[in-house]
């Protein structure tokens, strides 16, 4: 039986340049798969492409880090400028409020649905819902909606192994580049995601995003001719998305 492979990009709706890497990454590359962020300034212009683009799986890029809330009057999740906090607030002992938290979200989720998307699964900017209490919240919305949640944890015990989620999961892009390896590593694993950040760079990426640069050459990777044809000729994997999980 081939394992399924999802090549993810997350960060989808950030910027129109990153919103052009993703697309062309997966008509001229081998990314199934991208998680897109409601709240961000290229939100419109990644729903837009994603209609137009039926076999891309476009899951939700959970934020509570980057840009601002949807939801307005938040006390403990934004700062003074009604932004959301530095991932740093999250980095030791955090005070939030979970509804707060609950009610942002499923909004993200509910934005991204009145616009066309019907989601695929779950994850997070900065992974931040793998952090303290608030991965009782994506438990809670995953359940919701019925969808699959990325797997940077160890969905082992009680409640987190109540939700769907690929057997592995790899942050490394470069894992892609030799598929019989990529095999070895996670061979008692049935289905895995691969972690991708591809983007043409624009001013917002530039200006806003610590990691910038390196996403010009993680697109380059998923669009090289040579790798998409090895994974189309190879028969260990079956490119997909979290919709076949």
């Amino acid at each position: 039986m081939r394992k399924k492979l999802i090549i993810n990009a997350d960060d989808f709706g950030y910027s129109r340049g990153i919103n052009f890497g993703i697309i062309d990454a997966h008509h001229n590359g081998v990314l199934t798969s991208t998680t897109l962020m409601t709240n961000m300034p290229g939100a419109s212009h990644a729903y837009q492409l994603a209609n137009e683009t039926p076999t891309l799986g476009v899951g939700i890029h959970l934020t509570l880090t980057a840009g601002s809330p949807i939801l307005k009057h938040l006390q403990t999740i934004t700062d003074e400028n009604g932004h959301f906090r530095n991932l740093k607030y999250y980095l030791g002992f955090f005070d939030v409020d979970l509804v707060e938290v609950y009610e942002e979200w499923k909004a993200q989720i509910k934005q991204a649905i009145a616009n066309g998307i019907q989601p695929t699964h779950l994850d997070s900017h900065h992974h931040i819902h793998s952090y303290g209490e608030l991965t009782e919240v994506v438990i809670d919305l995953a359940k919701e909606f019925d969808l699959p949640v990325r797997r940077v944890f160890e969905p082992e015990t009680n409640e987190l192994s109540t939700i769907r989620t690929t057997e592995a999961f790899e942050y490394k892009i470069d894992t892609i580049k030799d598929p019989i390896k990529l095999a070895e590593k996670f061979s008692d694993a049935q289905s895995i995601e691969v972690m991708t950040h591809p983007a043409y760079l624009d001013k917002a990426i530039i200006n806003g995003s610590s990691f910038n640069y390196p996403r010009v050459d993680e697109l380059a990777l998923l669009t090289d001719k040579a790798l998409k044809e090895t994974y189309k000729n190879h028969n260990m994997f079956e490119l997909t998305h979290y919709r076949s999980i």
